[in-house]
């Protein structure tokens, strides 16, 4: 492998892309390079790099990963203003074998590995490219084709003799596999499309190869290896855990309590509270709180347990805590500043389907990231958990710490009506909607061998109408559906069911109010949504179809939906597009019953 560059930079990315696109281990093309991103060893010293705090999210990150007590840390600036390019991040020259780039047109090029090529990089005085095939494995390893394994299969004399040069032919105009033919000047040849095929075994299994990590660092894995394009979309899946930053009364009654500890510890009632806190100093310290806070931070003092509670429920208790109001008050919390719409601006003509909007005027969200997988994605659950033992490839031989970003933002929380969602769920046409669903979900799990259980419907419809309201909202808020993101809120077990979609930038101190202001016109916004929903320009086919009767794999986790009407782009989806369905949102062609919102009326 060849050593870590210069301090001269190669290129540059954004810092929200080194979180999201190309971090640790992304295989990336720059200008005159073809590299995979270094690991967080090539980064500078944390000395050198601006903590981010986030204790829910550092708390989070512990569980998952097992990781004590992590630190966030943003990756560099890529300039520091007059004096030049600041400390970046480390990349390795990957894959190691070329493509020479010949004059003939016979289609046959030379394979030639980095140590063939001279100090220009250059094999036989002609300019090589890097070869766009390497092989990998769900686990994340990486590493490249053993071309003359490949060729000559098992044991073959050309193996032991003398290496024969190698050759790509590509014998026809598609760029298919199927026209690429690996060819040895010993006679023996093998066409690409067999690497292709898992079930063969034809790469063997996985040499555990972690070239970010950089020399040395491979490790067992017992997978078998898969043929990667290395620009394809499948090579790189960032898994990423986020929360949004919230007020936190509680670690303050927690601070004061502990504080005088000494005086609190035989306190068990509120006249015993009371008794306490007639001393200066106790009453001094615990002004700002209620006796019902008190008395629980108390309790939680004694049990020496504070009870996990899931990231979205914490995040949807302080969005519905909000208190009625408009902008006009001074924000009292950079990070978060939400007020609820007055009862007469709320949807009219939805009052009895829609219980609440919240508009955010300020949020911040913190995105981490902690490891990736290869050839498939793996997200959190609904309720934006991770589950500990999920695969994925490290970004760090034994990591401290995560990288991490904050978009300051704004963004606009829709509520549903608990009670009017409990009688759609009661429709023997929803219920029988929602069977075909699961049963899709069912087969899914089959063929891949997971385990997650169905969202249920509640999620299918919140989701659904999410992408429809995002599609609708990018009209007239300014800014493009692929930078309006999502979280969905399904909490079925306290019947709170809601919507926040929201926007936010890592570079800037907050967005310009566009979003936050459709908040008083969600009711045209749902008629919209509902009106684009109800017919898709590829209706029949999308409108009638059934996931548990198909055969095709990507459709088994959606009914009608598809990328002429609820699908959005991946950026702005919690969930890569699963889990959608427009016939639980509004009548579609086939399916009238099962709707949650009725047909618009023009």
């Amino acid at each position: 492998m060849s050593p870590r560059p210069a301090a001269k930079a190669h290129g540059h990315i954004r810092r929200g892309q080194v979180i999201t696109t190309w971090g640790p281990g992304a295989l990336i093309d720059l200008p005159l390079h073809s590299a995979i991103m270094g690991g967080l060893n090539t980064w500078p010293d944390e000395t050198n790099l601006r903590e981010i705090p986030e204790p829910r999210l550092t708390a989070e990150l512990e569980r998952i990963t097992k990781v004590r007590a992590p630190r966030l840390y943003a990756p560099p600036a890529g300039e520091n203003g007059f004096r030049g390019p600041g400390p970046g991040i480390g990349a390795w020259r990957f894959p190691e074998w070329f493509v020479v780039q010949e004059d003939d047109r016979s289609g046959a090029r030379r394979l030639v590995h980095r140590k063939m090529l001279d100090e220009r990089r250059k094999f036989d005085g002609r300019p090589v490219v890097a070869t766009r095939f390497v092989r990998a494995c769900l686990r994340g390893h990486v590493d490249d084709l053993d071309w003359r394994g490949f060729v000559h299969k098992d044991d073959d004399p050309c193996l032991r003799g003398l290496p024969r040069q190698l050759r790509l032919e590509e014998q026809g105009t598609s760029g298919d596999l199927s026209d690429l033919v690996v060819r040895c000047d010993c006679g023996k040849s093998r066409r690409l499309y067999e690497a292709g095929d898992t079930k063969a075994e034809a790469l063997g299994k996985c040499t555990g190869a972690r070239p970010w990590l950089g020399k040395g660092a491979s490790e067992s894995c017992d997978q078998t290896a898969r043929l990667l394009i290395r620009t394809a979309t499948n090579a790189y899946f960032p898994q990423l855990v986020s929360v949004l930053s919230l007020p936190n009364p509680a670690a303050a009654v927690r601070k004061a309590v502990k504080k005088i500890w000494d005086d609190l510890a035989i306190v068990d009632d509120p006249s015993a509270l009371a008794l306490m806190k007639r001393k200066p100093r106790v009453a001094q310290l615990l002004k700002p709180f209620s006796d019902e806070q008190v008395l629980e931070a108390i309790g939680k003092e004694k049990s020496g347990t504070d009870a996990k509670r899931r990231v979205k429920y914490v995040e949807l208790d302080a969005i519905l805590a909000a208190p009625e109001g408009f902008r006009d008050d001074p924000p009292d919390d950079p990070d978060f500043f939400a007020r609820r719409l007055p009862d007469r601006l709320r949807p009219a003509g939805h009052s009895k389907k829609i219980a609440a909007v919240v508009q955010l005027h300020r949020l911040r969200e913190v995105l981490a990231l902690i490891g990736f997988t290869r050839f498939e994605a793996v997200t959190t659950d609904i309720h934006g958990d991770l589950e500990p033992n999920v695969m994925r490839a490290e970004l760090a031989r034994d990591p401290s710490w995560f990288p991490a970003v904050e978009n300051r933002g704004e963004g606009v929380f829709v509520q549903l009506d608990a009670d009017a969602v409990a009688a759609w769920q009661e429709r023997p046409a929803v219920r029988q909607r929602l069977a075909q669903l699961a049963e899709g979900h069912d087969r899914w799990q089959a063929s891949r061998k997971a385990i997650r259980p169905f969202p249920g419907g509640p999620y299918v419809l919140l989701h659904t109408l999410s992408h429809l309201l995002i599609h609708s909202m990018a009209v007239r808020c300014g800014y493009p559906a692929s930078a309006i993101r999502e979280r969905i809120y399904a909490d079925a077990d306290n019947a709170r069911y809601g919507i926040l979609l929201f926007t936010g930038s890592p570079d800037a101190e907050g967005t310009l109010g566009g979003l936050v202001q459709q908040a008083r016109h969600v009711d045209e916004h749902l008629d919209q949504a509902r009106e684009t929903g109800a017919l898709c320009s590829n209706d029949p086919v999308c409108a009638q179809h059934l996931p548990g009767a198909q055969d095709k794999e990507d459709r088994l986790l959606h009914g009608a939906a598809c990328h002429g009407c609820a699908f959005v782009s991946e950026t702005s989806c919690e969930m890569r597009n699963d889990y959608l369905d427009r016939a639980l949102v509004v009548p579609v062609l086939g399916l009238p019953d099962a709707a949650f919102f009725g047909s618009v009326r023009r």
